[in-house]
């Protein structure tokens, strides 16, 4: 049986329901040799006659009748899938499997709130972890879509930016360099310095920007989270360089400064990714489409003229 096909199935329900192979070409709009041929085709597969022939009628044998008993089982199985499917298609029901770096935990779920109120009967797994975790996850295949700020070097993965995501750098409200403009970067030369840890795609970057530009800041602290790099900001331990949505999507008032620097903010992008092989699933599928398609409503409403307008323009949200 394992060399039957489901169009050899189709041929014989039809053959058995209408006992002739002349009505079940004319249901199937195939020749009757056609029929015959598929017919004889399957009962080869199966090694035992599925019909007995008496007068110009056909008969079920009792192979043929459990065979028919299967055939009718699988097509139910068939029509209940593509119900699900339509179902999916709708999106009526369906999961969402998403993971995403530390950082995006900012956006992410005012991301979904809108998509959750398009298709109300989604469910979202939504994992937050790090950049080794995420790619520990990749390598198991265990969600639909990821959120990163810099993609990984896998042939095997397809990524596609859809939100800005600028690095600046921020100092506590009360910093002597707090309302100067075009501050040159060489000022940041010996300042005491908060910096992500080792492995942090923010302190990569970070870091190549500042010896690019032969800049030496002192490192007081390595923080491996941004809450925490934040609180020492505002205790006043030292400035840092941190993805602008840390602090934008909070709505914190007073306790920190964005400080007008040359060469910041840092160009960076969000990424939505999934491995290159993988089929999504419709609900994946939509989502991904949601965010290519919605990039720039995102944009306005997250990053409200950051990295886009001048810099006078950018002074005038440098304190939040």
């Amino acid at each position: 049986m394992i060399h039957a096909t489901l169009h050899q199935l189709k041929v014989f329900e039809a053959t058995a329901r209408h006992g002739s192979f002349t009505r079940a070409a004319e249901e199937l709009y195939l020749t009757q040799p056609t029929v015959s041929i598929q017919v004889k085709q399957l009962t080869k597969a199966v090694g035992l006659p599925l019909f007995e022939q008496i007068g110009k009628r056909l008969y079920l044998t009792q192979a043929g009748q459990r065979l028919l008993d299967t055939c009718q089982q699988i097509f139910e199985g068939l029509d209940q899938f593509e119900m699900s499917v339509a179902d999916l298609k709708g999106m009526k029901q369906g999961q969402l499997r998403l993971a995403v770096i530390t950082t995006a935990k900012y956006f992410v779920p005012r991301l979904l709130g809108p998509f959750c109120q398009r298709y109300p009967g989604i469910d979202i797994s939504l994992k937050v972890t790090n950049h080794q975790h995420i790619q520990e996850r990749m390598a198991n295949n265990e969600d639909d879509l990821y959120v990163i700020s810099s993609p990984p070097d896998q042939p095997d993965l397809k990524t596609h930016p859809f939100l800005e995501n600028p690095l600046v750098v921020i100092g506590p409200k009360d910093h002597p360099l707090v309302d100067k403009t075009n501050i040159p970067i060489q000022a940041l030369n010996g300042e005491p310095f908060i910096m992500r840890e080792p492995g942090s795609g923010t302190r990569q970057v970070v870091q190549e920007r500042f010896a690019k530009n032969k800049v030496d800041v002192k490192v007081r602290l390595e923080l491996g989270s941004n809450e925490a790099i934040k609180h020492a900001i505002a205790g006043g331990l030292g400035i840092s360089v941190l993805s602008l949505h840390t602090i934008i999507s909070e709505g914190t008032k007073g306790e920190f400064a964005i400080l007008d620097v040359e060469g910041f903010p840092i160009p960076r992008h969000w990424y939505v990714a999934h491995l290159a092989g993988k089929q999504l699933s419709v609900v994946a599928e939509t989502f991904l489409q949601y965010l290519l398609e919605e990039s720039h409503d995102m944009a306005e409403k997250f990053l409200p003229g950051i990295g886009r307008a001048p810099k006078k323009t950018r002074r005038s949200l440098s304190k939040v």
